[in-house]
């Protein structure tokens, strides 16, 4: 057998068992355990609490079985517009949306709350699957279980009761516990408040600025729609709406509450939620839906040779993946509508990170991060500075501050001059506000890349960060130290103590940083502005991309990952992130290109004062 024949038998293999017959009505390819009866597959748990079930009646199995089987009730019961020529049809799941309600029975059955997170890829219709499950749970299981349904916008709640409406509007009335027709009308007073009559449920619209909207009701269930594009702002951020949603919500079985989205970029609250759903922290399982699980995303292959030798890497790697040659087929084609690649995978992710990793306003690219980040590996040595300064020089050091330090690389006791920079990027004091980060580059590092040997972060005074600062330039074959002024000269009545400070750590060191320093008004320390701070960024994406430079911190990577280019047009870390790492690193590869310094020379008296005069 050829290659190509091989290729085309396990293609075939792949599209016979993506053909799997379902229809909802006989139970055929049903979720659960399913058990004949007569022409149709029921659940189990139908027969194990109605055993009587195959003598009732025809309405009378319909009617109990509408309580066990949520996609015979979903095809029977519940009405949809179709998206494409805007009919009315009965729902009949798609293969995702069979997915995410496997999760949700999972829970459910097995007597827990139904807590999920759901990363959206394009439009498959989850929203629809959950708005529908919910009221699925109102109308069939639990009568006055209020709900809450919140988009970002009002008009994306409005949406959703609009599917609400179309379902109770054609609700087939034989199949209600009573006899009056179910209408959702306004509760008296209340604009967002509507009252389910004959069920006695409330449904409860809200939007991402209206995190007191769920107060005072008894909620049951929630749908908290595209949470990553809700505004987190001073008044209004998610983190307080799910709060006070959830706070509403008891953990009880039947409960409900289910936060979607599609993908914003990385660090923002929904990301976040993701992660801690992925690594088993928080209270929701994750679900997503790649591109390829989608059935309309296929394309016929008229050759099969031509297509495959079209391909590239990545395109070959969907096929290990399992992916068949008509969805790898309609992928190629696609692309061809982008102007990138990453366009294509933001729009159509094959996983999670992707989705995240090409949305929002992210400026470092997440392969290129991921491959700095190799170098990550290496375990540092003890933060006891104190051991580590004596084993270089036999002076008196006493610590003072426990701030934590990472010691990747001893200083080397034969580096030449300026081998070593020090970069100082000046933080606040207080545990809630940015850290200050002292790090030690080797210049010339392995292969003679620039490489990051140690580093301190934490919480000081200005004046003992300053001197601490020295203390390791010092330990580093008296390296050229850089210590960023714009905190030091600007920070409210800290302004002529800052440049004091700076002027003071200059007469005892001999080897500090100053810009002007070819004019007649050389100050001491680094100042960043507008213009200096887009050349220092831009070179550290070129670093990145061109892996020039060699990283041992992961927090160096992390806070790459959440540093965005904002709406109007400046750089800086998401909200809740920091980047005081990574300008230290933006600082250092500039600076190594155009090192400025002091000539005086350091002495043996200048180590002992700082070794005795400040700690």
């Amino acid at each position: 057998m050829s290659k190509f024949q091989h290729i085309l038998e396990e293609n075939r293999r792949r599209n016979l068992a993506l053909a799997v017959s379902y229809d909802p009505v006989r139970g055929v390819g049903c979720y659960g355990e399913r058990v004949q009866v007569g022409d149709s597959l029921v659940p189990k748990a139908l027969l194990d609490q109605v055993p009587q079930f195959p003598s009732l009646g025809h309405l009378e199995q319909q009617r109990a079985r509408i309580r066990h089987d949520f996609e015979f009730w979903a095809a029977t019961c519940a009405t949809i517009q179709d998206k494409i020529t805007a009919r009315n049809i009965p729902f009949v799941l798609n293969r995702p949306q069979r997915r995410l309600l496997a999760v949700m029975e999972d829970q459910r059955l097995a007597g827990q709350p139904i807590r999920v997170i759901l990363l959206k890829a394009r439009q498959w219709g989850g929203s629809t699957l959950v708005q529908l499950y919910m009221a699925w749970i109102q109308i069939v299981h639990h009568h006055k279980w209020n709900s809450f349904i919140c988009g970002h916008l009002h008009m994306t709640s409005l949406s959703i009761k609009r599917m609400y409406t179309l379902l109770l509007r054609n609700y087939p009335r034989e199949m209600l516990d009573q006899p009056r027709a179910l209408h959702l009308k306004k509760l008296d007073g209340c604009q967002k408040v509507f009252h389910i009559e004959g069920i006695d449920c409330l449904v409860i619209l809200g939007t991402a600025h209206s995190e007191d909207a769920v107060r005072g009701y008894n909620l049951a269930m929630a749908h908290l729609s595209e949470v990553a594009f809700w505004p987190d702002t001073a008044m209004h951020s998610p983190e307080d709406v799910v709060r006070s949603v959830q706070g509403a919500i008891v953990m009880e079985p039947g409960t409900v509450v289910v936060m979607e989205s599609s993908a914003n970029g990385v660090g923002q609250f929904f990301h976040t939620e993701w992660l801690r759903a992925k690594g088993g922290q928080g209270d929701k399982t994750p679900v997503f839906v790649p591109w390829y699980e989608i059935e309309i995303y296929s394309l016929p292959v008229k050759d099969t040779q031509q297509l495959w030798e079209s391909l590239d890497d990545y395109e070959r790697q969907l096929w290990d993946m399992g992916c068949t040659l008509e969805q790898i087929n309609w992928y190629h084609n696609k692309r061809r509508e982008y102007a990138s690649h990453h366009m294509m995978m933001a729009e159509f992710p094959t996983n999670d990170i992707e989705a995240f990793a090409n949305t929002g306003r992210n400026v470092f690219d997440r392969n290129q991060l991921e491959a700095l980040r190799l170098s990550c590996c290496l375990t540092p040595t003890s933060g006891d500075i104190e051991a580590d300064y004596k084993s270089v020089r036999n002076v008196h050091f006493v610590q003072q501050e426990k701030g934590p330090m990472k010691i990747w690389r001893q200083p080397d006791a034969n580096a030449g001059k300026n081998r070593y920079l020090v970069v100082t990027d000046v933080g606040g004091r207080s545990a809630k506000s940015d850290f200050s980060v002292i790090a030690v580059w080797d210049t010339k590092g392995i292969a003679d890349k620039p490489e990051v040997v140690a580093q301190w972060r934490g919480h000081i005074d200005h004046d003992l960060l300053a001197w601490k600062a020295a203390q390791i330039a010092t330990l580093y074959r008296h390296a050229l130290l850089v210590i960023e002024s714009n905190t030091l000269e600007t920070e409210g009545t800290e302004g002529n103590a800052g440049q004091y400070i700076l002027n003071e750590i200059e007469q005892h060191y001999g080897n500090l940083y100053v810009r002007n320093a070819d004019t007649n008004h050389p100050k001491p320390g680094f100042q960043t502005n507008r213009e200096n701070k887009r050349q220092m960024i831009y070179n550290l994406i070129r670093c990145v991309r061109d892996n020039a430079y060699i990283e041992h911190d992961q927090e160096a990577i992390n806070e790459m990952q959440t540093y965005e280019l904002t709406i109007n047009g400046k750089f800086a870390a998401m909200k809740g992130h920091h980047d005081d790492i990574l300008m230290t690193r933006a600082i250092a590869l500039l600076i190594i290109n155009k090192p400025q310094r002091t000539v005086k020379p350091i002495t043996q008296n200048d180590i002992h004062t700082l070794a005795h005069n400040r700690f």
